[in-house]
């Protein structure tokens, strides 16, 4: 529970919100009673109108009197840390010195109009009674509203708390496994181009030039969470040229994407992390290699379909769909798209897998 003023618990109780609900409530008890008492006396329809008005006059004496009292008291309440016995008697307190105000209020304005009244103990008892029972079960219920909405805004503070965390634990995997593979991959790259250059130099010449396509394509993105399909495109296009280069004719791709998908959103690395597996898991075991197709496409609903297909050994060994970095992938999907997107992987007949990213129409946006 956050702390308050006592300036802000009293008008979160004396409000123009408050102030109609006891009007309302006020006007409906003296309704019900004039309909009690209509037909008994000797008036007409005048005389019942003008006892309606004179007792919703005095039944908001003490309305708004006991209004004031739990506003005055939520101000002491507030910012305090008062233990439980305490903070009730006040509360109980406020209720009886309402209902007894508003009593003297009511029998002070009833003596203007008729100054022979006289102060009947057995009224002022059952006055008394009446409206701290009344006082006492709307405050209760305000306290029992007031819980009900804290805990629902905690719950909801909790749940963004957790989703952040969760995002942030997504992103700090994905670092992780950025920090595992780039090297690696950098590092073979580095020993090829070393050798091309002692051996074939033109070719050592050509994969030193891919490198750096790569590099300048992938640094940018390292510190977005969020790319386009046109920059996942050409990194996996640089990172295949790449490979190929490594493993010559083992390694052949193709890429057919339209020019209207080349702008839709989606989590950076997505792309890289569906080739680099299927080129780890899928070709590399292989003595002949095989060919990795890109597509993209529009869903019958709207939605965006991006595949990765092999023709390479399929489900038979590695993670069968199940490692870190497909892991994260889905993760970091559910994250910024919910339910509304999925990654799903698929056995391709003779052999090989298909690595399906689903994605909703916003991507497009």
């Amino acid at each position: 529970m956050e702390d308050t003023t006592p300036l802000q618990a009293f008008r979160r109780v004396c409000n123009l919100r408050m102030l109609a609900g006891v009007y309302y409530f006020c006007l409906l008890y003296a309704i019900s009673r004039a309909l009690s008492w209509y037909g008994e006396g000797d008036g007409g329809l005048a005389d019942a109108l003008f006892d309606l008005i004179r007792f919703s006059r005095q039944c908001l004496l003490t309305g708004l009197s006991l209004l004031v009292m739990v506003a005055l008291a939520e101000a002491l309440l507030a910012g305090r840390r008062w233990k439980l016995p305490a903070a009730l008697t006040v509360q109980a307190l406020a209720v009886g010195l309402g209902a007894a105000l508003g009593t003297l209020l009511r029998y002070v304005v009833a003596s203007l109009d008729d100054p022979s009244n006289k102060l009947m103990p057995g009224w002022v008892i059952s006055t008394i009674a009446l409206w701290a029972l009344l006082g006492g079960m709307a405050y209760a219920l305000l306290l029992v509203s007031r819980a009900q909405r804290e805990g629902r805004d905690e719950l909801a503070r909790l749940f963004r708390e957790r989703e952040a965390l969760k995002t942030q634990q997504t992103e700090a995997q994905l670092s992780a496994l950025n920090a595992q593979i780039e090297p690696h991959f950098l590092f073979n790259t580095l020993a090829n181009v070393k050798r091309l250059y002692e051996t074939q130099p033109e070719r050592g010449r050509d994969m030193l030039v891919a490198l750096i396509a790569y590099l300048r394509a992938a640094l940018p993105g390292m510190r977005r969470h969020e790319s386009t399909l046109a920059d996942e495109l050409d990194l996996v296009r640089h990172y295949l040229a790449i490979l190929q280069m490594r493993m010559g004719e083992r390694l052949s791709f193709g890429i057919a994407v339209p020019p209207e998908l080349l702008g839709a959103r989606l989590p950076t690395l997505v792309l890289p992390t569906l080739v680099e597996n299927a080129i780890k898991h899928g070709l590399s075991p292989l003595p002949g290699g095989g060919r990795i197709e890109i597509r993209a496409g529009h869903g019958a609903d709207g939605s965006l379909t991006v595949e990765v297909s092999d023709n390479g050994q399929g489900f038979g060994t590695a993670s069968g769909g199940a490692g870190v970095g497909l892991a994260n992938t889905r993760a970091r999907l559910a994250a910024r798209f919910g339910d509304t997107a999925a990654l799903e992987l698929e056995a391709v007949q003779p052999h090989g897998v298909v690595a399906r990213v689903r994605l909703p129409a916003e991507a497009l946006a």
